[in-house]
């Protein structure tokens, strides 16, 4: 098997492609006798090895040996639209788009199979994608899914019998801590209603009933949904909770707040140094640090310990990302999106920069498993021209660039993981490897000027010698505020209709309002596209 190896799956189809210093295709898996050019769902890998990958077309999902190719699992499965390995590779768990019938319930949607022998496990109807995806634990002990107001745990592969239930009143969200051995703990969301506080509360699983079983809780106002990040050890978990919609108007990222809650007990709300958004949250590999971007832009970087003390400041720039090493001795801060693309490299250790350089257009960043090298990626449907993946060194150096052809796209990049100690943590090297070009945005085209003007001092000022100010800038319109104002006003125009329908007379301008939706919901039908 390779030192490392990228998955990369496109229009036209799905291959393997071995790291640095090689970067030619995989042989092993360019055998295989699955289909690869009809791959159209994301992948899936068994994580904690990635010896086994997943993937689906429009009538199959299929289940490989990365280093043979050997198809291990296959089974009809039409239309899915998501898939998850287990972490060891040994359940398959896919999700298809709910079907109306005549059968009561509907048509079972979410399968589970077991790949080595084939199995299916479990079927049944999962109306919505949003949290269909069941959980794991890393050894595969435990799975959980969401149910109904209740979550259901699942042990050593019996999908047919209810192991335990976690039954709190008004639950919508969950997060299995995952770890590869007990104790296992799990974070439970509760939102609040009628001027009651949202909470989270963590629990030691089996153990859910009463109030002393509850390890540590945390309750907070504003809170629209919560997003759970845990620490590798499953000790501690960040809590985001977001408010999708500021009422300040302030930001289009609405509101966030970050919480911290940990095995001890210990629940405290963590103390940002700048007011704004908080765009990246990521735990350090050693479970003992984690790194926040926040506030309005430039925004602030920090990294903190487990009692939420800031132990470096990063200081503010343009950045919304980051992403630790998988040693944790580097962290890369990058600013993708609406941001130019700046990507910067930090040496934990000795708490200064490596190297900064640019990367415009990335939708996608992610560390080799070597902990030396990132692969940055221009990727559909987020944009559709440029599409292709670069391979950088962590001292700035551009190594490898693949773009794709005309009329092809690029739908998705990943680096397979590999088992524990297959690389060794190196020093860091603040000298700059060979690089085979620079990566700088495309230059700006010149200024038209008329054939008199050529070789003379113009005596207007043209648009390239104007240095905006802030008020004149334009403003970057963000696609999903633009979806919430056209929802809201679509919902103000139904409303309208129903006064209308009733008998009441409106005026010029709610009819006028009235004759927008057509063009309204266009807008919006493109904007989802």
């Amino acid at each position: 098997m390779a030192a490392s190896i990228l998955a990369v799956r496109g229009s036209k189809g799905l291959f393997l492609v071995n790291g640095p210093p090689s970067y030619q295709p995989h042989e092993g898996f360019h055998s295989t006798s699955a289909d690869v050019k009809t791959c159209q769902t994301l992948m899936s890998v068994s994580v904690n090895d990635g010896k086994f990958l997943a993937w689906a077309n429009t009538e199959q999902v299929f289940v490989v040996e990365v280093t043979t190719g050997k198809v291990v699992f296959e089974a009809n499965a039409p239309k899915v639209a998501a898939l998850l390995l287990s972490p060891g590779g040994s359940y398959l768990a896919a999700w298809q788009r709910h079907v109306a019938c005549t059968i009561p319930g509907g048509l079972p949607n979410m399968h589970v199979w077991d790949v080595k022998n084939g199995k299916k496990l479990k079927e049944l109807v999962q109306k919505k994608q949003i949290l269909w995806c069941p959980q794991f634990t890393a050894d595969e002990k435990v799975c959980a899914r969401m149910a109904s107001q209740e979550v259901h745990f699942f042990e050593d592969g019996n999908f047919e019998t209810i192991a335990k239930k976690m039954h709190i009143q008004k639950v919508v969200d969950f997060s299995l801590s995952p770890v590869n051995k007990p104790p296992y703990h799990c974070a439970a969301y509760v939102p609040g209603t009628k001027g009651q506080p949202s909470f989270v509360r963590l629990y030691k699983y089996p153990y859910f009933e009463g109030q002393q079983s509850i390890v540590a809780s945390k309750s907070f106002f504003k809170a629209d949904r919560v997003s759970f990040f845990w620490n590798r050890k499953g000790t501690a978990v960040l809590v985001m909770a977001v408010v999708d919609v500021d009422s300040g108007n302030s930001s289009y990222y609405g509101e966030q707040k970050l919480y911290y809650l940990d095995a001890e007990g210990t629940s405290v709300a963590v103390s940002l140094s700048k007011n704004g958004p908080v765009y990246s949250v990521e735990w350090s590999p050693s479970s003992t640090e984690f790194c926040a971007i926040f506030g309005f832009m430039p925004a602030k970087a920090a990294l903190f310990n487990t009692k939420c003390e800031t132990i470096l400041d990063f200081g503010e720039g343009s950045r919304n990302m980051i992403s630790f090493s998988p040693f944790g001795n580097m962290l890369v801060l990058a600013g993708f999106g609406n941001l130019k693309g700046n990507v910067e490299f930090w040496d934990i250790g000795k708490k200064q920069l490596i190297s900064k350089f640019l990367a415009p257009d990335t939708t996608f960043l992610q560390w080799c498993p070597d902990g030396e090298h990132i692969v940055t990626a221009t990727t559909a449907p987020r944009l559709r021209v440029s599409n292709g993946y670069r391979i950088w060194h962590y001292t700035g150096s551009l190594l490898h660039e693949v773009m794709t052809p005309t009329e092809t796209e690029l739908w998705q990049v990943m680096w397979l993981p590999v088992p524990e100690g297959r690389f060794e943590q190196k020093e860091i090297s603040y000298k700059a490897v060979k690089s085979i070009a620079t990566a700088t945005p495309q230059e700006k085209a010149a200024v038209y000027r008329p054939p008199g003007a050529k070789g003379r001092p113009s005596p207007v000022k043209l648009h390239d010698e104007v240095k905006l100010t802030k008020q004149q800038m334009p403003a970057v319109q963000d696609p999903e505020k633009v979806k919430r104002s056209l929802s809201k006003k679509l919902d103000q125009i139904e409303k309208l209709k129903e006064q209308r329908a009733a008998g009441k007379v409106l005026e010029k301008n709610q009819v006028a309002k009235i004759e927008t939706e057509e063009a309204l919901r266009k807008e919006l039908e493109e904007l989802e596209l």
